[in-house]
């Protein structure tokens, strides 16, 4: 290998890049502008990671952090071999670098026999691409002369429930994985070699394909697939034909997918996007609005989820919801009522949103939503929080009524839905000037990270633009409800 390829420096995240994929870390080192900018959700991951490693130094407090930010590498290395020689039992983020490759370990401990190495996520389980993560960790320590003893993988405990103080060892499972991290030793050296050898050569060559997604979104997808048509055979919903079988015999365009090899719901997706074609069944949707009743309620949460539980009586990533709209006709032909709900940033939402929420719900009403697992797996969880109310919560799951029914068993498609039946993808079709193109928050999880956002905003104008935009996205939802019943009301004459 040239020297200059040896000189190529790598880190523990370049390296992961590279196995995933050759051209996703070429173009990293070599073409960044192609890159994408980080997505909403993709930041509030980053975020929620940085959250949960600042807990998990809790199951071994009193260590020594070597800082990250503002500080050279050479400093953050100095520091880490100062600490380490003067007898520092535990280390968060100690850093190193041994072969051209810089790894930040996020829990170092010294035990008897050595250094126990720790490595954090936040997710709820260990997948199989984590290994690689310790495993490098672990080739570049043990490079450095550092005795590793022991290397686990710690993650998120979803069965943990908060009762006080978050209790560390209890939101944590830790799993050790020193046997199968020490059988990758021998293939790193030879694969950062290969790594290097391409990071030194030509753009590799390398075509799209389920390593775009697996186990990370590439961040060089809108460059590498560049080539791939609006309507291409990757937007046929369900699990039906293998795409990518299609994708390597050449097929691209919906035209020339073999209708015979796809199931019912991608034919009629193909079919009615070639012919730009529509249907209602005005029978079904009579029978559908002939089951509804008055007052009827169009409600719709918008929930957060959180690594680390907020409140007492909360699991790890579970839904809390912090903000609802809510129309209301009580009658055939009677004023049409808004109600909202929107919680004060790190206050428990829950008791003050329900209590409103039973407020605004006639008894007996029914309750129009889209989705409907979603709601009431909302209902049912504050039901069990609260059972003072559970009564009553009961009594609106029981009124509960799913307009995407007649969406999802295709009583009502238009080719321009893609196989879909979302309420992004319907309403915009029926009712088009319902749009959420130009709101400030668009989606769910926009929402969610603007309601944590609100906690940190100290400028009341700004906060109050804030709370708007929330209490906009969400009511457009409801209102979106109420436009697409009346749709359908005419669509069933």
């Amino acid at each position: 290998m040239p020297a200059s390829g040896r000189n190529i420096s790598l880190s523990k995240s370049l390296y992961m890049r590279g196995l995933q994929c050759h051209k996703s870390l070429y173009l990293h080192k070599h073409r960044p502008e192609l890159r994408s900018e980080p997505t909403p959700e993709l930041l509030a991951l980053w975020k929620s990671g940085t959250e949960v490693g600042v807990y998990a130094h809790r199951l071994f407090p009193g260590g020594v952090e070597i800082p990250f930010e503002g500080l050279p590498k050479d400093e953050q290395l100095s520091r880490t071999r100062q600490d380490i020689h003067r007898g520092t039992n535990v280390l968060y983020e100690a850093t190193f670098s041994h072969d051209n490759v810089f790894v930040k370990a996020d829990i170092l401990c010294r035990s008897p026999e050595g250094f126990d190495l720790y490595e954090v996520k936040s997710a709820t389980d260990v997948k199989e691409h984590n290994w690689d993560d310790v495993a490098i960790q672990y080739y570049v320590l043990a490079g450095c002369g550092v005795p590793i003893h022991r290397a686990f993988l710690v993650h998120i405990n979803s069965a943990y429930v908060r009762k006080g103080e978050i209790a560390p060892r209890e939101l944590f499972a830790i799993q050790n994985v020193t046997d199968v991290v020490r059988g990758k030793q021998d293939a790193i050296p030879e694969e950062l070699a290969a790594l290097r050898r391409m990071l030194g050569g030509k753009e590799p060559d390398i075509d799209i394909g389920p390593h775009c997604s697996d186990p990370h979104e590439c961040d060089f997808i809108a460059h590498c697939w560049r080539h791939i048509p609006e309507h291409s055979i990757f937007t046929l919903r369900g699990r039906g034909i293998d795409k990518w079988d299609l994708y390597r015999r050449g097929i691209l365009e919906l035209s020339d997918v073999p209708i015979v090899s796809l199931n019912a719901a991608q034919r009629m997706q193909v079919e009615y996007f070639l012919r730009k074609d529509d249907h209602a069944r005005p029978e079904k949707i009579r029978e559908f609005l002939g089951g509804l009743w008055h007052p009827v309620c169009f409600l719709d949460f918008e929930t957060f989820r959180s690594a680390i539980p907020l409140f007492d009586g909360t699991r790890p990533y579970q839904q809390v919801p912090f903000l609802y709209s809510l129309h209301r006709r009580d009658a055939e032909g009677a004023p049409l009522q808004h109600f909202e709900f929107l919680a004060r940033p790190g206050a428990d939402p829950r008791k003050e949103l329900a209590e409103k929420l039973l407020g605004e719900i006639p008894d007996g009403a029914c309750v129009l939503v889209y989705n409907m697992a979603f709601e009431k797996g909302v209902l049912k969880v504050l039901a069990e929080f609260l059972p003072g109310h559970r009564k009553r919560l009961s009594a609106v799951i029981g009124g509960l009524v799913d307009l995407m029914e007649p969406f999802r068993r295709r009583e009502i498609y238009h080719w321009k839905m893609s196989g879909s039946y979302s309420l992004k993808s319907v309403l915009p079709v029926l009712v088009p000037d319902m749009t959420y193109e130009g709101l400030a928050i668009r989606d769910g999880e926009m929402a969610s990270e603007a309601y944590f956002t609100m906690g940190d905003i100290g400028d009341a104008e700004e906060l109050r633009k804030l709370r708007k935009a929330l209490l906009e996205y969400c009511r457009q939802d409801t209102l979106g409800m109420v436009r697409l019943l009346e749709k359908m009301g005419s669509m069933g004459k």
